[in-house]
């Protein structure tokens, strides 16, 4: 997770009661803008907007830096991306609202006066914009359900103080209904909601994209088999929402000195420093265009040796991936610890480097594609090495591996049999390492135009 500075424009000094209003968003740029320039008099007054991105392929990171305190990425989904918010937030209060929701303009007094008359965490009623004729029907029963359940929903805009949000661990990791669980615990650690009166108006899109009775039965059904039980994850797939596959990408700040050192030796360290930034930034583009095609999910940067280098936030501003700092330990010690991350959420993952002009959208589609037969996909490559590796299950296939020699692979081939995992080989390429590869890529850039 990363963020921009604090912008001062348009804040005031913060009032005794601070909000942080929350704002999730990926690929809004069609509605983002006015949903900020709504909330802009709350910053005015002195509460704190932060927008949390999960990994946009439009224009709604830029401008959101021109109306946000801050500009978060992280990873894809409601409930990691609030959390995110809410991580580095400031205020004593946190607003939770989605990105084509509006709030009522009493929104800040509205909730500071419910918290200092005892309520911990609480709602707004809700109206929807859209076409059906239904939609009012469907706010008033949404609005009374809450009352009568005590249950709120993302669309209403959840607040909550932030010692009671924290108490409770914030969102559950959930890839859907993170916000009625997220109620059912707020409500037994402080009782009901403050439901109120003033309205927020939320996009009807969805009702009028799939149609209002579709989406009610659809809507009614997923609530229905939640709270059968039924694993939230299947839930997640049936309702359009699959687990795609981790992006994981391993990069050094690209400094004179430090990067492409073989290939240094024969062009020079700056030359070098400036080629390994050009590969990272064609591979940071693939990465994007691949998840921009629905064959990838999230995209982390996994850096070293810090994350917080301008290279680093530039390439999270323009192609929103999540910045991460490689562990301690040899090569094969980091891309486990990296691999096991996404794993441990359910997620396969997909970890390549920087330096291999072969990595682009087909390569990455057909790797990711491999995961969902194999347990392990690779991309070897010609000097013995590999420039991709996946896996769909966790194990240490790196152990024993002689790093930076001809044997890397064939040894990690070797590994990955005798744990009787499946394996799915990409066709062979090459990475950019000596003077010789540069010339390979560049006669094949200019074969190509």
């Amino acid at each position: 997770m990363t963020m921009t500075p604090k912008s001062t424009r348009g804040t005031a000094a913060a009032p005794a009661t601070r909000l942080s209003i929350v704002v999730p968003a990926r690929n809004e740029a069609a509605v983002i803008e006015a949903t900020l320039a709504a909330l802009q008099p709350l910053r005015r007054q002195g509460h704190e907007l932060i927008v949390v991105d999960g990994g946009s392929d439009d224009a709604t990171r830029s401008i959101a830096a021109t109306r946000a305190d801050r500009v978060v990425v992280a990873h894809r989904g409601r409930a990691s991306q609030m959390n995110a918010g809410a991580a580095c937030a400031r205020g004593d209060i946190l607003l939770f609202a989605h990105a084509d929701t509006r709030l009522p303009r009493d929104a800040g007094s509205a909730i500071v006066r419910a918290i200092a008359g005892g309520r911990r965490w609480g709602r707004f009623d809700i109206a929807i914009d859209g076409h059906s004729a239904l939609l009012p029907l469907v706010a008033r029963a949404m609005n009374l359900r809450s009352r009568l359940t005590g249950i709120a929903t993302g669309d209403q805009a959840i607040f909550v103080t932030r010692a009671l949000f924290e108490r409770v661990g914030g969102f559950p990791a959930l890839p859907l209904m993170e916000d009625v669980a997220l109620s059912c615990e707020l409500k037994r650690a402080a009782g009901r909601p403050a439901c109120l009166h003033s309205v927020a108006i939320t996009s009807g899109r969805r009702w009028d994209v799939h149609g209002a009775l579709r989406t009610i039965m659809g809507m009614w059904r997923l609530r229905l088999a939640f709270w059968r039980g039924a694993a939230v994850d299947a839930l997640a797939a049936r309702y359009g929402q699959p687990r795609l596959p981790t992006l994981q990408v391993f990069a050094r700040d690209p400094v004179p000195g430090t990067v492409k050192t073989r290939l240094a030796a024969s062009i020079g360290a700056s030359r070098a420093a400036a080629v390994y930034a050009a590969l990272a930034e064609r591979t940071l583009a693939a990465a994007a265009a691949a998840r921009a095609a629905g064959f990838v999910g999230d995209i982390e940067l996994w850096c070293a040796p810090s994350p917080d280098s301008a290279a680093f936030d530039d390439w999270r501003a323009r192609h929103g991936v999540v910045l991460l700092r490689q562990g301690d330990g040899d090569l094969g010690t980091r891309m486990h610890a990296a691999l096991a991350s996404s794993l441990a959420r359910g997620t396969n993952a997909i970890l390549v480097g920087t330096d291999c002009p072969g990595i682009d959208v087909d390569y990455l589609r057909r790797a990711a594609a491999a995961l969902t037969t194999h347990d392990v996909v690779t991309g070897p490559a010609d000097d013995g090495g590999y420039v991709l590796i996946g896996l769909a299950r966790d194990a240490d296939v790196f152990s024993r591996i002689r790093w930076g020699t001809s044997d890397v692979y064939p040894a990690t081939r070797a590994r990955i049999a005798a744990l009787g995992m499946r394996l799915h080989e990409m066709p062979p390429t090459f990475d950019v390492d000596t003077a010789e590869d540069l010339a390979r890529f560049e006669r094949a850039e200019a074969a190509t135009g």
